[in-house]
Formats: C-alpha cells, sequence, structure tokens
C-alpha cells in the first residue's frame, strides 16, 4: 500500500480499512508514517480556554453549551497577559504549539482584535498559534491569516449522516463552508472529530471520507474520544472499544499520510498500553497539560514517564523569536 495523496476516496474503501484485521491495518499504517514521519517523534500542543461557556449552540457533548445542564462556571474572554503567562508555562513544558479555544458560534470583530492581540503576543514567543473561534466570515478569516495565525481549528465532529443526532443549532455544510474559507485565505487548518458518541463504524468511515476528500487535507487531524460530562445529552453513553480507536486512527493515517494526526480529548481514561498503540497506528502529536478547555487531561508527569517508556523524543521551544528561525531544540526524556 503506498502513500499516495487521494481525494477521491468512497465510503466503501474506508470502511473496508477499517474492517482489516488490527495486525493489518496497524502494519499499512505503520508502513505509511516511518515513510513521512519520525517514528518515534512526538509534537506537543497546549489548549487553553480563553472564553469559558454561554455558548450559544446546542452540541450534545459539550459542557460550555446554554442548552446543557452541567456545572461549568462560565468566564469572560481571559486578559491578555493571564493568556501569554499559560503560553510562557506550556513552553516550559515542552509544548510548542499553543491553541486557544472560546466558547462562541462565531466571534465578533471587537473579539477577533482581541485574540489578535494574543496571537502575536504568543507568536512572538516562538511559539506557533492555533485559535478556535466558531464559524468565520471570509474577512474575520483573512484578519486572522493578516496577523500570522499558524492554525484554525474547526472540526466536523461526526459524519454527516449522523451530525443532526449531535447538534441542531448549525449544519455540517455551515462546517464545511468555514472550512473553505480558511483554505482560501490561506490559514493552516486543524479538522477531525469525535469518537465514542454512538455512531456506527460507517459513520466514522463517513467522518474520515469528509477530511480526506477535502480540496486539502487538514494539516492537522484530532481524533478525540468522547469525555462525558454530567449534564450533557451524552453523559452515560457506552464506551467505544478501544481498539476501534486505535483502527479510527490508523485508517486517518492511510488515507492522510502527511498530515499530523494528534491524539487529543479523552487520554486521561486512556491506558498507556492504548496510547502505545495509537502512536504506532500513526498518531504523532499530543495535547499536553491538565486541561482540554474545559475537560480533563492527562497529567504532564504521566505523559513524560510514558514518553521515557517508549522512547519518543519531542522537540521543545529553546529561545524566543529574536532568535533566526524561532529556534527549537530535541529533548529526548530521561529516567
Amino acid at each position: 500500500m503506498n502513500a499516495v495523496i487521494r481525494h477521491d476516496w468512497t465510503l466503501d474503501e474506508i470502511v473496508a480499512l477499517l474492517n482489516l484485521p488490527l495486525n493489518d491495518v496497524l502494519f499499512h499504517a505503520q508502513t505509511i508514517h516511518r515513510a513521512n514521519f519520525d517514528s518515534n517523534r512526538i509534537k506537543i500542543s497546549t489548549l487553553l480556554s480563553i472564553k469559558t461557556g454561554a455558548c450559544a449552540e446546542d452540541c450534545a457533548y459539550c459542557a460550555q453549551s446554554t442548552k446543557n445542564e452541567t456545572t461549568l462556571k462560565t468566564e469572560r474572554l481571559l486578559a491578555l497577559e493571564t493568556v501569554l503567562n499559560a503560553a510562557r508555562a506550556a513552553r516550559e513544558q515542552g509544548a510548542t504549539r499553543f491553541c486557544m479555544g472560546a466558547a462562541w458560534r462565531n466571534p465578533t470583530d471587537h473579539n477577533l482584535e482581541q485574540v489578535i492581540e494574543m496571537i502575536e503576543g504568543v507568536h512572538a514567543l516562538g511559539m506557533e498559534t492555533c485559535v478556535t473561534l466558531g464559524m468565520l466570515t471570509i474577512a474575520q478569516a483573512r484578519r486572522l491569516k493578516d496577523a500570522g495565525l499558524d492554525y484554525y481549528n474547526h472540526n466536523l465532529d461526526t459524519s454527516p449522516e449522523f451530525y443532526g443526532q449531535i447538534i441542531t443549532t448549525r449544519t455540517f455544510q455551515d462546517r464545511l463552508d468555514t472550512l473553505e474559507r480558511l483554505r482560501e485565505v490561506g490559514l493552516k487548518t486543524c479538522s477531525g472529530g469525535i469518537l465514542g458518541m454512538g455512531e456506527s463504524r460507517r459513520d466514522r468511515a463517513s467522518m474520515l471520507r469528509q477530511l480526506t476528500n477535502l480540496p486539502a487535507h487538514p494539516e492537522s487531524v484530532p481524533i478525540n474520544l468522547l469525555v462525558q460530562i454530567e449534564g450533557t445529552p451524552l453523559f452515560g453513553q457506552a464506551s467505544l472499544d478501544p481498539f476501534e480507536l486505535v483502527r479510527v486512527i490508523a485508517a486517518t493515517r492511510i488515507l492522510m499520510p502527511l498530515s499530523d494526526i494528534r491524539l487529543s480529548a479523552g487520554r486521561s481514561e486512556m491506558s498507556d498500553e492504548l496510547q502505545a498503540l495509537c502512536f504506532l497506528a500513526g498518531a504523532n502529536s499530543i495535547f499536553y497539560g491538565e486541561n482540554l478547555l474545559t475537560a480533563p487531561n492527562a497529567a504532564a508527569k504521566r505523559d513524560r514517564e510514558l514518553f521515557t517508556r517508549l522512547g519518543l523524543t519531542f522537540e521543545t521551544v529553546a529561545a524566543e523569536r529574536d532568535e533566526p528561525g524561532g529556534c527549537h531544540r530535541s529533548e529526548y526524556i530521561h529516567d
């Protein structure tokens, strides 16, 4: 199986990938991964909620929706210095990309100007920048590009067929339209989905088909495992078979050979062995830190211990951008 970039995958082809014996799909994925990446290097990002709660969307998995009765405390947009202090701390922990998320359906132009100050400040620390702010107009996408934003996150969440069972306040096409605006202005995209919401294997294949058949593959593909939050409609959902997560990551690596695949939400509940299988399947990026927006994340100490056991390396930012090229150093985790 060659690592060929395709945008014409059929649903049946992707279902067939997911149906392969686990050893076979892992072999194909690892072969492709090694052809395009250092198989023992992990990229580290940190995600901060810069505006929490009071979101008008009705996403069935989310604690931040006003439609869901959770105990989440809402917060206004964080002050610039608070965000920059968090970015500095993330850099010290080894993160090279700092992602900022705001619980908006779509930002106002005033909101955008405040976030742009954060982007510029984080960029000056030598870190890559990513934001997720909801839907954008083409003018807003262009403004973010001009401000030097590196990545914009906008997940598809699930398949178009299953989407209406999870979200009704925006359409699947709304999400595709925002991704198209991002591509039009030249922003790199970060787009993936959530597993374990009650979808079928065919739904998971359909979501992957949507991503891989976009005009350009997302540069980063986060694969999330549902984090069940009391008060949301999906609380109490049956847990996904862990091997299904591994299969999806392996299929994602085969379908999008050059994209970074990020093992995202749900890692706090994953065993070390499951995470190791996900890395074997082609995941080469994680979110690092105690929280992902409002959901718990694996502890940084546990991550570092796991990296040591697996012999994984990662890059860290060596200095601020006053050094040429925003210098990075390679770090190996020692006991």
